[in-house]
């Protein structure tokens, strides 16, 4: 059970010290990490908890690093309080290089926030992050592989079962582009038309 612990520690600490943009920006880092690395989830699980994730208090990565520790120590056999222990080291370890990048930041624009180059540094890893939410977009539409030959790409049917999923899913896409409705609202209007629906 230590091992497990120890890994769950490292791997979401590194998620933490390389992730740059906030907690939709992570999720691709962690689906990488859990899901196709490491394997300790299932796509449809991953899928699962990044729903939990949005719809609950509080930062969506962080959320998500809770609810992964907690199923990476029950799928493991280890019962519920090793997956509570599971979730408290998987959140600490997502949130603590953010302590210590943040005070170096902080020490860091006091210092060069008036130079060209710091703003131009920021300025060039916009794109980035906007990419890295993307990536966490797709995630939740397709899964990748590859058969040694050329990628596979494959639909995540279980996200998306029927033309009623797609059509539910452009509508909150155009609802949040447009700003007509902010994302809680977005994301209780789905939730309850989707109850209605199916």
């Amino acid at each position: 059970m230590t091992g497990l612990l120890g890994q769950l520690f490292i791997t979401f600490f590194l998620i933490g010290l390389f992730n740059f943009g906030g907690g939709g920006a992570m999720l691709s880092l962690i689906q990488g990490q859990v899901v196709t690395a490491r394997g300790w989830i299932s796509q449809e699980m991953f899928t699962d908890i990044v729903g939990i994730s949005q719809s609950t208090p509080g930062p969506i990565g962080i959320n998500c690093a809770t609810y992964v520790g907690y199923e990476v120590m029950q799928t493991a056999g280890f019962g519920t309080l090793s997956g509570v222990l599971g979730s408290v080291v998987a959140t600490f370890a997502v949130v603590l290089p953010s302590f210590f990048v943040f005070f170096l930041i902080i020490r860091a624009f006091n210092k060069f926030h008036e130079s060209r180059a710091f703003a131009d540094t920021m300025r060039a890893l916009r794109p980035a992050v906007a990419g890295l939410i993307g990536a966490a977009a797709l995630v939740l539409i397709v899964s990748t592989g590859w058969n040694g030959v050329h990628p596979q790409l494959r639909l995540l049917t279980e996200n998306f079962p029927d033309w009623k999923a797609w059509v539910l899913f452009a509508a909150a896409f155009a609802l949040g582009i447009s700003k007509k409705a902010g994302p809680i609202a977005i994301i209780l209007g789905a939730g309850v038309v989707g109850l209605l629906i199916y």
